[in-house]
């Protein structure tokens, strides 16, 4: 860090020479302009300067063009212009201005005649161009304009340049160096993500100990890509490796290399492994490396980008242009690895993809412990029942869910973050902000509440389906109801666990069809997702009857560039039929599970027209209990054994 500081202060001393540089030469510039006629001077009248004329007071003067007068006054005669106010050793001329160049031209001319007639000396008159500041501003701030674009240049704009022109080529990764105390991230602050982190470490433990791999005639990856949906942490996995490794790391994001400039790319990307070879062993991270990395020549419209293109085929060649024994390792992330070009990912480039995924109920019970240290808990919070609360959470979205329960335990002025603030913080996070000041009238209320009893109803019945949480008809977000489930975290997705969740979710509109006998708009974000479910059955998984093991599904996005489906018009009539069959029948399904708990499903929607929210041991009060148990259930009470 010292070092770092030393080099800091010269370059910064540089600027500063700069700057004062500039600085001078605009005050040089300006004041040989503005400040040249500064001599001390006394305004008069033109009828004064007649009479002094006359009075053979004057001894000199220049006129103007800009019709000004300047006449310098006889030293013997000083007393009569200048009075004890004014500075009689200073003020040595007086200005006037004279109504035209030519009329004073003219009555000059007499009274020289006059003088020479009198046996007197003429006035000397001195004819000038006048300062017009008008003319020079014009002249001058083209200039000034060309001086301060140079120093905007010169020092990059807005810092986006690397440095400033001169060095707009330079990467401007940022370097972690040898036990750097700007990064403290070490494996152990990485919660869950077992298999994700003993696959660094390997590339860790090679920069530690290289003759352990060597010596049996071994080859490290040259790179490993982390791939994995937002938020899984990816780019702390990054961090982690830098805290370990103990040697040079460059991290870069992949947006860094592409310039509205030919050519920077590639030379940054040059640049960046020209240093990392200096100073190998070393990691190179690229963060979001789909910026730079995507497919070249699939833009079928207006052809790939150039700039773009030409940076990928720099990164390719850097890449695989080094031996293993340069000792430097690509690590990059991104969560679109199915838009990355083959070469990028064929071994020798990136040897491995290491995925990381969303955290499973173990996983999400580590993470918990790790974002729940820094906060003062009560007894009343349980991480068991909050990892089986945040089914599908990021890492990102659990530490958001922490730091959401310790804001609202503030706001409500508890003394300790409790087990329902951390419900809130979920409600809010998953559902959006209650809107309790809405208003809407009975009818509405009567009908939503009927909308989210059935599908409380026909999920806490189905098998498959989603077990209830919490129902609710208090609006939140764009939501005018609500329901919470627990999505089984399934490996294997069959076809009766789809019909059970399609049949779930048209609870609503089966109950406002069976028991209030019409339809509301409410229903279209249930529309929406059944209607995808079915489209994804029939032409993704091959579970269509009328065209089984069939799937259209195109993993490498290639059919996105196409005007063409990869399908008939007739195959397409098959498949929407066929969706519309399958909506039919669960529809009709829903309609008599809810006619054969009709009483149980009334009471539930006046307990919601009541509370406005209710919980799953409300529903089983009322219902029974489920008649299966949940897969979380099973892992937690397995673990608690």
């Amino acid at each position: 860090m010292a070092e770092q500081n030393n080099q800091q202060q010269p370059k910064k001393k540089k600027n500063n020479l700069l700057m004062w540089l500039y600085l001078t030469i605009i005050v040089i510039i300006f004041g040989s302009y503005f400040l040249s006629d500064s001599q001390p001077q006394k305004d008069i009248t033109y009828t004064q300067l007649q009479a002094y004329i006359e009075a053979d007071v004057i001894e000199s003067m220049v006129v103007y063009d800009n019709k000004t007068v300047k006449a310098k006054v006889r030293e013997d005669k000083r007393g009569t212009v200048f009075t004890d106010t004014d500075n009689k050793k200073q003020d040595k001329v007086i200005a006037v201005a004279i109504p035209s160049v030519d009329e004073f031209n003219k009555y000059m001319t007499e009274q020289n005649t006059l003088r020479k007639e009198a046996g007197q000396q003429p006035i000397e008159i001195k004819f000038d161009k006048g300062r017009d500041y008008w003319y020079i501003l014009i002249n001058i701030l083209p200039f000034a304009i060309f001086i301060l674009f140079f120093i905007w240049m010169s020092r990059g704009i807005g810092g986006g340049m690397g440095g400033g022109i001169f060095n707009i080529g330079k990467v401007k990764a940022e370097v972690i160096g040898k036990d750097d105390d700007k990064n403290k991230v070490t494996f152990k602050d990485v919660a869950g993500l077992e298999g994700a982190k003993q696959e660094v470490e390997e590339i860790v433990s090679f920069l530690k100990n290289p003759e352990r791999y060597t010596a049996l005639g071994g080859k490290i990856p040259k790179g490993a890509l982390l791939v994995g949906p937002p938020g899984t942490g990816k780019t702390l996995l990054a961090k982690a490796v830098a805290g370990e490794a103990n040697v040079p790391f460059f991290s870069m994001s992949g947006s860094d290399f592409v310039e509205m400039f030919v050519g920077v790319g590639a030379s940054r990307v040059r640049d960046l492994f020209r240093q990392a070879k200096e100073k190998a062993p070393s990691i190179i991270f690229i963060d979001e490396i789909d910026a730079v990395g995507r497919a070249r020549g699939k833009n079928a419209i207006t052809g790939g980008n150039d700039e773009r293109e030409s940076t990928l085929n720099q990164l390719l060649t850097e890449m695989d242009g080094f031996g293993t024994n340069s000792g430097v390792i690509i690590l990059a992330a991104t969560n679109r690895a199915d838009v990355l070009d083959s070469a990028l990912l064929r071994a020798g480039r990136f040897d491995r993809q290491i995925h990381v995924e969303l955290p499973d109920l173990q996983e999400r019970k580590a993470i918990f412990g790790v974002h729940l240290k820094p906060l003062k808990l009560d007894n009343s919070v349980d991480v068991n029942f909050l990892a089986k609360q945040t089914p599908g959470f990021s890492g990102a979205d659990i530490a958001n869910v922490c730091n959401e329960a310790a804001l609202i335990a503030a706001r409500n002025n508890h003394n300790a973050v409790g087990k329902q603030d951390f419900m809130d913080a979920v409600d809010r996070i998953v559902g959006g902000l209650e809107r309790k000041t809405k208003i809407m009238t009975d009818d509405e209320k009567r009908a939503i509440a009927c909308h989210e009893a059935g599908h409380a109803t026909i999920s806490w019945m189905l098998r498959y389906a989603n077990p209830l949480v919490k129902v609710t008809i208090v609006p939140r977000g764009i939501a005018l109801g609500a329901a919470w489930y627990l999505p089984e975290e399934r490996q294997i997705t069959n076809r009766e666990h789809i019909l059970d969740e399609i049949c779930a979710t048209l609870g609503g509109r089966a109950a406002e069809e069976q028991f209030l006998h019409q339809t509301g708009t409410g229903a279209l974000n249930d529309l929406e997702k059944v209607t995808k479910q079915a489209y994804a059955m029939v032409s993704y998984y091959g579970m269509g009857k009328s065209m089984p093991n069939i799937s259209y599904y195109d993993s490498q996005g290639r059919y996105d560039y196409g005007f063409s489906k990869p399908y008939s018009e007739k195959t397409a009539e098959k498949m929407d039929q066929e969706v519309a069959d399958i909506i039919t029948q669960q529809m009709k399904r829903a309609k008599d599970i809810l006619e054969q708990y009709k009483e149980g499903h009334h009471q539930i929607a006046d307990l919601l027209v009541e509370r406005e929210v209710i919980t799953a041991e409300d529903v089983e009060r009322i219902l029974g209990p489920r008649p299966w148990k949940s897969r979380g259930d099973e892992i937690i009470d397995s673990e608690e054994k």
